[in-house]
């Protein structure tokens, strides 16, 4: 990788923390408030037992709510950080900082929020980077504003200058904007030097348009972990056969294959007639363990067991996320992750 002082982090270096934001009745979760405040809590007690959380709240009052939630199901309260912030939802993987090290100190990436291509409202959620600057929440840290429509979902860094990502969702956000064009923005403005493109992979139920955090990770040692499908009578096995192939051609820094670990596929999870999508790859490191999405499922234990083989040293937690699923997202996709010493 080019010298430089500035450095995107792979997700599994040190944390300091999660952010996270609490979901209540103003949110896209109302009509499935208690499903989803269960795994918010799973997700809390599974975070703080490695590290600390910084949840967003929109007022003082959902902030005394979710302590008392909290609390009563044995939280350890020392690991817990509220911080008030208006928000429209709580994907914080798309509206939360893109963090590089910026030599002894931090920058805070604060690229155009749109709601996925303008899907949504985002107003708030856009403001959100801003806002907790402002509040002094990150220390010696810098907001770098970019004008240009990026979510944290839809990129991938191995913490030494590779970035991987899908054409079809860069694509989608900059239809006038060329493969060569995007290569060169992303990899100015997060510190990379190579990028690569995966064409296929796609996720019924997905509305990102194929965030990379879906479909294929990286993970030490040159290594990918990505969401495969071994049923031939499924919708999506031909595609996610051919994004495996692709994967398989890419290639190492100095020129070898990555060490692949294909992840199992769950069973159809159709609710009100519309399929969701359950992919283990939306999984979260954190320090000393991965937490894994889990669905009720059988392949949940399998899955389990290929995340250990991929990252070897750290406890696979499960944490339920099938009420995640109903609003397109799992558990990496609600999360940011802060690296060590910036709050």
């Amino acid at each position: 990788m080019t010298a430089t002082s500035v450095r995107f982090p792979a997700e599994w270096e040190p944390q300091s923390a999660i952010l996270i934001a609490w979901p209540h009745a103003g949110t896209d979760w109302a009509d499935r408030l208690g499903e989803v405040e269960e795994t918010y809590i799973a997700l809390v007690q599974a975070i703080t037992r490695f590290q600390p959380v910084v949840i967003c709240v929109a007022d003082d009052d959902i902030e005394t709510y979710a302590e008392m939630r909290l609390r009563s199901n044995r939280v350890d309260m020392a690991r817990v950080r509220f911080v008030t912030v208006a928000y429209d939802d709580t994907w914080l993987r798309d509206s939360g900082p893109i963090t590089l090290r910026d030599g002894a100190g931090f920058r805070l990436l604060d690229f155009r929020f749109t709601a996925w291509g303008g899907k949504f409202e985002a107003g708030r959620d856009d403001l959100l980077v801003e806002t907790l600057a402002a509040q002094g929440l990150f220390r010696n840290a810098t907001r770098q504003r970019i004008d240009f429509a990026l979510e944290g979902g839809g990129i991938e860094t191995d913490g030494a200058g590779t970035l991987l990502t899908t054409w079809r969702c860069l694509h989608e956000r900059h239809p006038d904007a060329t493969r060569e064009q995007l290569s060169a923005q992303l990899a100015v403005w997060l510190h990379q030097d190579r990028v690569l493109w995966l064409e296929h992979g796609a996720l019924e139920g997905d509305d990102t348009d194929a965030h990379i955090d879906t479909l294929a990770r990286f993970a030490p040692g040159n290594a990918i972990v990505f969401q495969a499908c071994d049923d031939a009578t499924d919708s999506h096995h031909a595609d996610l056969k051919a994004m495996a192939d692709e994967i398989a051609a890419l290639r190492t820094r100095d020129g070898r294959p990555y060490t692949l670990f294909p992840l199992p596929w769950a069973k159809p999870v159709i609710d009100e007639g519309r399929r969701l999508a359950a992919s283990y790859a939306n999984f979260l490191i954190v320090n000393g363990a991965v937490l894994m999405p889990a669905y009720g499922d059988p392949a949940d234990a399998a899955a389990a067991a290929v995340l250990a083989q991929a990252f070897p040293g750290r406890e696979i937690v499960p944490v339920p996320c099938r009420p995640l699923i109903w609003q397109n997202g799992s558990l990496h996709c609600i999360t940011m992750q802060l690296p060590e010493g910036l709050v």
